[in-house]
């Protein structure tokens, strides 16, 4: 068994579409970044590398390469996936906590983990998400940005 830790933070942006488990949410605001700023796929994907070995998000798909530029992260999230399967890791399950005081995000979880149980080739039950506030406090509580952060689970070599 192997386990993970991931996490993900962007701030707002003007101009810019809010993504989140490859979902479009409704919000005036979008993140702030080079990619399309999900930052519950970002904290994802460090997670499983972390579990795997196999470092960060940022050594696989580096801000500073114009081949990632606004990239869809569920490109990354797969190409991820790939490379547990070819080092012969299975997920067992995944949990994730986004942080926000808006947009109120439970409505959109069911198509986030649709979206990541299929990028994965994972059954529902084995993705989970959670939201939560910070009550106000800190960058996320003046709502600045969303914060996410993420567990997963590895069986294999």
């Amino acid at each position: 068994m192997r386990i993970g830790h991931g996490f993900d933070a962007h701030r707002f942006a003007a101009g810019r579409r809010l993504v989140l488990g490859g979902v479009d949410i409704v919000h005036p605001l979008g993140m702030e970044a080079h990619s399309d700023g999900d930052v519950v796929i970002h904290a994802l994907c460090d997670a499983l590398l972390g579990a795997a070995g196999l470092g960060d998000i940022g050594r696989h798909f580096p801000d500073t390469d114009p081949r990632w530029k606004g990239v869809d992260s569920r490109v990354l999230l797969r190409d991820v996936g790939a490379q547990l399967r070819a080092a012969g890791l299975r997920i067992a399950n995944v949990d994730l906590t986004v942080v926000a005081q808006q947009p109120r995000l439970s409505p959109y979880f069911e198509a986030m983990q649709a979206n990541l149980a299929a990028d994965l080739g994972l059954a529902r039950p084995q993705v989970n998400l959670k939201g939560t506030t910070t009550e106000r406090m800190g960058f996320t509580g003046r709502e600045e940005g969303i914060a996410a952060f993420a567990v997963a689970l590895l069986e294999g070599p």
